[in-house]
C-alpha cells in the first residue's frame, strides 16, 4: 500500500479532502508521511536552506539572539528553542557563535520542537553534549524566558486555499477524477476568517489560510510577553499571501503537487500579517517585516563572510562567495525570504530589527 492508495480510499470513503488534510497526509502520516520516513535535506535530499549553505546564517542568528539576551538583563535559567531543527545544522552553528557569551551556555535549557522521528535522530548525534529535550507542540514549552528561532517552519504547516466567488468563498478540495487525485470546488459560502480579504480580493482570487500558524505564534508570544525573550521567524512570503502559493519539491526540482504524495515536499508562502496579529493579541511586540538580504547584511554577513575567506582559495573560497550571494541577493534568497521578529512590548526588537 501507498500514499496514493490511502487517500484514493479515504477520499472513497469520506468525498473530497482539503488541502490541509492533504497536506497533513502528505507530510505526517504515520507510516507514509514525507516527514516521518526521511531525511529530506541536503544534496542527497529534496531541499536545501540556509543553515545548510553557510555556517554565517546560523552564527549570525545566534549572536542576534544572545544580544537580545544581554539587552534583557541575561535571565537564567532560559529557554534556547528552535521549531523544526532540521539536522540541527542552525543550532550547532548557533551554539558555537554563542560559546564566548559570558553565561549565555550556563543558562540556557536547549528545547526543539520536532515532529520527524528520523529528523530527531539526526538532531541527537548533531547536538550530543548539550542535552536537548523533544517537543511535539509548542504548547509545552516551558513557562520562562524563550528565545527561539524558527527557520522554514511554518511554510510547512497545513493550509486551506479558497476562490473567491462575490461574498463568499469556495474552497479548493482535492477528489478523485477516473480514479486520480485532482483538484475541484467546493459551493461557495461566507468564510468570517477570510472578511478582511474582501478589500484587497476580486472573484476568481486565490487565497490561502493556515489555521495552526496563528495559534503557534500566539503561544510563542504569550511566553514571550510574560517571561522575556525574543523570537527570530524566518521564511518565505509576504505581509499578506495572494495566489496558489502550493508547490512540491523532489530531487531540488519542482513536482506536481498531486503526482507523487509522500515523496516530496509540500510548502507555502507564509502569511506574516496572520502571525503578527497573533502576537499582538498576547501582548507581544512585533517588529517590521525584514527582507533576509537586508536583516544579514545588518548583522554583519559581509564582515564575516571576508573574516571566512581569508584564508580560503579556489573552490572554497568561489564556494564561500556563492553562499553568501546566496543567501542576501534579492535575485536569490534575500528578498523572497523575511523575517519578523517577536519581543516584549518593553525591550528593543533583536539586532538587524526594526519596531
Amino acid at each position: 500500500m501507498s500514499l496514493t492508495d490511502h487517500l484514493t480510499t479515504r477520499i472513497r470513503a469520506e468525498g473530497p479532502i482539503s488541502v490541509a488534510d492533504y497536506m497533513s497526509d502528505c507530510l505526517l502520516h504515520p507510516r507514509f508521511g514525507y516527514y516521518t520516513t526521511r531525511d529530506p535535506l541536503g544534496a542527497a535530499g529534496d531541499f536545501t536552506t540556509a543553515p545548510e549553505i553557510s555556517q554565517m546564517f546560523g552564527e549570525l542568528l545566534g549572536l542576534a539572539l544572545a544580544q537580545s539576551w544581554l539587552d534583557q538583563g541575561a535571565p537564567a535559567p532560559f529557554t534556547l528553542a528552535e521549531l523544526g531543527p532540521g539536522r540541527g545544522t542552525l543550532m550547532a552553528d548557533l551554539l558555537r557563535a554563542t560559546r564566548g557569551v559570558p553565561g549565555f551556555h550556563a543558562a540556557m535549557q536547549l528545547h526543539l520542537v520536532e515532529a520527524s522521528p528520523a529528523l530527531r535522530k539526526v538532531q541527537a548525534e548533531t547536538l550530543a553534549g548539550f542535552a536537548p529535550r523533544w517537543h511535539d507542540h509548542v504548547e509545552t514549552l516551558p513557562d520562562q524566558p524563550l528565545f527561539l528561532v524558527a527557520n522554514e517552519f511554518f511554510d510547512a504547516l497545513p493550509i486551506r486555499q479558497f476562490i473567491r466567488s462575490g461574498a463568499g468563498w469556495s474552497e479548493r478540495r482535492i477528489g478523485l477524477n477516473n480514479g486520480t487525485l485532482a483538484f475541484g470546488l467546493a459551493p461557495a459560502t461566507p468564510q468570517p476568517a477570510l472578511a478582511h480579504r474582501l478589500e484587497d480580493t476580486r472573484d476568481g482570487d486565490l487565497v490561502e489560510i493556515c489555521e495552526p500558524a496563528a495559534p503557534i505564534a500566539e503561544s510563542l508570544a504569550t511566553r514571550i510577553a510574560a517571561h522575556g525573550g525574543a523570537a527570530l521567524i524566518v521564511d518565505y512570503g509576504d505581509w499578506r499571501a495572494l495566489g496558489d502559493t502550493l508547490q512540491a519539491l523532489r530531487a531540488h526540482a519542482p513536482a506536481d503537487v498531486l503526482t507523487t504524495p509522500g515523496e516530496a515536499d509540500l510548502t507555502a508562502h507564509v502569511d506574516f500579517e496572520a502571525l503578527a496579529l497573533a502576537a499582538k493579541t498576547a501582548g507581544c511586540a512585533h517588529s517590521r517585516l525584514t527582507p533576509q538580504g537586508v536583516f544579514l547584511e545588518r548583522l554583519g554577513i559581509t564582515d564575516r563572510a571576508r573574516a571566512l575567506a581569508a584564508p580560503l582559495q579556489g573552490a572554497a573560497l568561489d564556494n564561500l562567495v556563492a553562499a553568501h550571494r546566496r543567501l542576501t541577493h534579492p535575485a536569490e534568497m534575500g528578498n523572497l525570504f523575511k523575517i519578523l521578529g517577536l519581543y516584549p512590548p518593553q525591550a528593543a526588537p533583536p539586532p538587524g530589527l526594526n519596531p
